[in-house]
């Protein structure tokens, strides 16, 4: 069984999570069979790049990016500048890298901060970044649960921001602006008013303000490009991401005869009981013939080897986010996840071809004692509003463990 190009079938060993060496002015790796985009330039004022200069658009992790480049194809912005706040992590530092060449062939400007790279960090970064933020006429996230991006947030004069997916926590970010509530991931658990969140409330309540329309007629715009399905408080300018740029970009892939299971991190957040999430994963593998299991960024090697181990499936490890993978090919005909962005963004990817996406519910008796109350409620929401996908009760077997 071959792995889609892209991806790295991996022997689940301690560190097998650790991309190849970077250096943090080394370009990314040129990805095999796409054709290298004619670069623009910003020199004489009058081209693509200068057209877009005044557009800011801050990520942290690969799906962000890939949602800029579909928001950039999309609203026709030729060129912007990306700037990549760099997260620790080694498999998502190796996943925007890749994602960072892709931005660069559509003549994008790409800017990699190391903003974690240690205690002075955060001062040096936000320091170069401030003269940028001033002169921005819009501003672009991926994450406005970010602490980073909420504090850039309020060095900006900027009159236009646009959101863009950070995945199924979009749903929940839009839930509390619509009622006006701190913005709060939805598996944190706990009051959120320790000693760090008192302080940074101040900065978290200016962000908030910004990204709150203004009253009619106000010249500040909010936007909000997704493809989640998401109510928006009045406003609020939505536009739709159907994946427009991915496909026309990539596929359509090779199908196989065996199923593929998409992971998730919802044990390494606390969310769910390991030992429930790994009774569930080799049920779905033996009821549907699967054989690969393409792991989340975030999974541990640790977990990842023991479900090697227990169910044999070929953990697979991308280098890219699984819409670009699925595309790419190849890739089964059937794709089973359990409640995550994915069943919302793969049949929009893979639109026109043959694959099928499928959603194994969470049985509330898989949730650790640790989950957030609202936990339950937000996963079958995600289930429920999955369009174009087939519903998978969990069963009994998977509920026993």
């Amino acid at each position: 069984m071959s792995s889609p190009e892209g991806a790295r079938a991996v022997p689940v060993t301690p560190g097998a999570e650790v991309p190849p060496p970077e250096t943090t002015d080394t370009p990314a790796r040129r990805l095999r069979g796409v054709p290298r985009q004619r670069h623009r330039t910003a020199g004489d004022g009058k081209g693509p790049a200068a057209r877009g200069r005044g557009t800011l658009a801050f990520v942290e992790s690969p799906v962000q990016l890939l949602n800029v480049l579909e928001w950039a194809h999309t609203a026709q912005a030729t060129a912007l500048t990306v700037v990549v706040l760099s997260p620790h992590d080694p498999m998502t530092r190796g996943q925007l890298r890749r994602m960072a060449e892709l931005a660069r062939d559509e003549g994008h400007a790409v800017r990699w901060e190391e903003a974690r790279g240690g205690p002075t960090a955060p001062v040096r970064t936000i320091g170069g970044l401030t003269p940028m933020l001033r002169r921005a006429g819009r501003i672009v996230i991926g994450d406005p649960f970010s602490r980073y991006v909420q504090l850039l947030l309020t060095l900006t004069k900027a009159r236009d921001l646009v959101v863009v997916d950070d995945g199924t926590a979009t749903m929940e970010f839009i839930s509390q602006l619509a009622r006006g509530e701190r913005l709060v991931r939805w598996h944190r658990n706990g009051s959120g008013r320790g000693a760090r969140d008192l302080a940074f409330a101040p900065f978290s309540a200016t962000a908030r303000r910004r990204l709150t329309p203004a009253p009619e007629g106000g010249r500040r715009t909010v936007g909000l490009f997704s493809s989640m399905p998401v109510e928006v408080p009045p406003g609020v300018e939505v536009t739709a991401n159907d994946f427009a740029w991915t496909r026309g970009r990539f596929g359509p892939p090779r199908l196989t005869r065996a199923a593929d299971i998409v992971g998730t991190s919802l044990v390494e957040t606390g969310v769910v009981d390991a030992d429930r999430y790994l009774a569930a994963v080799g049920a779905l593998a033996r009821t549907h013939g699967a054989t690969r299991y393409f792991a989340h960024r975030k999974e541990s090697t640790e977990k990842l080897r023991r479900l090697s181990a227990e169910t044999g499936l070929e953990v697979v490890r991308p280098d890219l986010p699984l819409e670009l993978i699925a595309r790419r090919g190849p890739i089964g005909a059937l794709i089973v996840s359990f409640p995550s962005t994915v069943v919302h963004t793969l049949p929009l990817a893979l639109l026109g071809t043959e694959v099928k996406v499928a959603v194994c519910d969470i049985d509330p008796q898989w949730l650790t004692a640790h989950a957030s109350p609202r936990a339950q409620g937000f996963l079958d929401g995600v289930t429920g509003t999955a369009r174009d996908v087939q519903r998978l009760p969990f069963t009994q077997q998977m509920a026993a463990g």
